[in-house]
C-alpha cells in the first residue's frame, strides 16, 4: 500500500463493511471486482488473476521457501501480490507485526506474500488498497490510466462524489 493511501485510510471516512477483517474470499472478489481481470489456473488447479495476461494476485503452492520456523512444515495459504515498486514492498514487509513478508526467492520481484490464514489482521479497506495496487502496478498504462480517472480518491485526489 502507498504511503499516500495510509495516509488516507487513517483519515477517510471507510463504511462499515471495509473495516471488518479480511477474508479469503476478500480476495477473491476484490480481485474481480477490477476490470479487465482474467482468472488462470496455476499447476495445482490454484487461482492466478492476471490483467492482459499478467499475473497481479496469485494462490501459492506450498514451497520450501515459505515455512513455519518452528516446525519447518511449509505454508499452504501463501498468496502472492505484486506490489508497484521495491520502496513499496519495504514499507509492507518491513514492520515483523505485519502479515506481509517475502522470501530470498522473491528478492528483486516487486511483490509480497501474505499467509490466507492472517489476513484478518487486515481491514477488508486494507486488502482492497493493496488488491488495487497489484492490479495497479501490472495493468497496461491506457488501463490504468482509464481507471484512476474513474477513480480520483486513489490517486491521492479528494474522495469522489456520488
Amino acid at each position: 500500500m502507498s504511503q499516500k493511501r495510509v495516509e488516507r485510510c487513517q483519515t477517510d471516512r471507510v463504511s462499515t463493511d471495509d473495516r471488518k477483517p479480511a477474508r479469503v474470499e476478500d480476495v477473491h472478489d476484490l480481485a474481480m471486482d477490477m476490470p479487465f481481470v482474467t482468472v488462470a489456473k496455476g499447476p495445482s488447479d490454484n487461482p492466478v488473476y492476471q490483467v492482459g495476461r499478467k499475473s497481479f494476485i496469485f494462490f501459492r503452492n506450498p514451497r520450501p521457501d515459505a515455512t513455519d520456523p518452528d516446525t519447518g512444515e511449509r505454508y499452504p495459504d501463501v498468496i502472492v501480490l505484486w506490489v508497484p515498486s521495491e520502496a513499496d514492498k519495504q514499507a509492507l514487509v518491513q514492520d515483523r507485526t505485519s502479515p506481509f513478508f517475502t522470501t530470498g526467492h522473491f528478492d528483486g520481484h516487486t511483490s509480497v506474500l501474505v499467509r490466507a490464514s492472517r489476513l484478518n489482521e487486515l481491514t477488508r479497506q486494507e486488502l482492497r488498497e493493496v488488491v488495487e495496487d497489484a492490479w495497479l502496478s501490472r495493468a497496461s498504462t491506457s488501463r490504468a490510466k482509464a481507471w484512476l480517472q474513474d477513480h480520483p480518491e486513489i490517486d491521492g485526489g479528494p474522495p469522489a462524489t456520488p
